[in-house]
């Protein structure tokens, strides 16, 4: 009889092992792949809800253009005077920001610093 008790004793315990295994793995993919996933779903679904008419886009194509007219599920865009394209609003990309705005003071160093840099230096003999 004792090794009928001992071989019951394995069965009992094997399958827990695999039940273990497959609960990591899943845990595993949800971290490295789905829940991502689901972040860049709802941040590009939060982007296009924020979209405003005179936004500047650019779509999944390459397409640059100004928002001109928005519908429930399309736009009108504007990609050049007189030129404008109706699209769909789930196929923009991002929205351009300006890189004429001025940056915030004390971000930047200022034109003169005390570090004159090689040029200024002068020739050396």
């Amino acid at each position: 009889m004792g090794v009928r008790e001992a071989a019951g004793a394995n069965l009992v315990r094997l399958p827990m092992e695999p039940l273990l295994i497959l609960a990591v793995t899943f845990v595993l993919l949800w971290v490295l792949f789905i829940r991502p996933q689901q972040r860049r779903v709802r941040a590009h679904q939060a982007l296009v809800a924020s979209l405003e008419p005179g936004d500047d886009v650019v779509l999944t194509a390459g397409i640059f253009g100004r928002i001109v007219d928005l519908g429930a599920e399309e736009m009108t865009l504007e990609v050049a005077p007189g030129v404008e394209l109706k699209v769909a609003r789930q196929a923009v990309l991002r929205k351009v920001e300006d890189a004429t705005e001025p940056d915030p003071p004390g971000d930047a160093e200022p034109a003169g610093s005390d570090d004159p840099g090689p040029a200024a230096a002068g020739p050396t003999v």
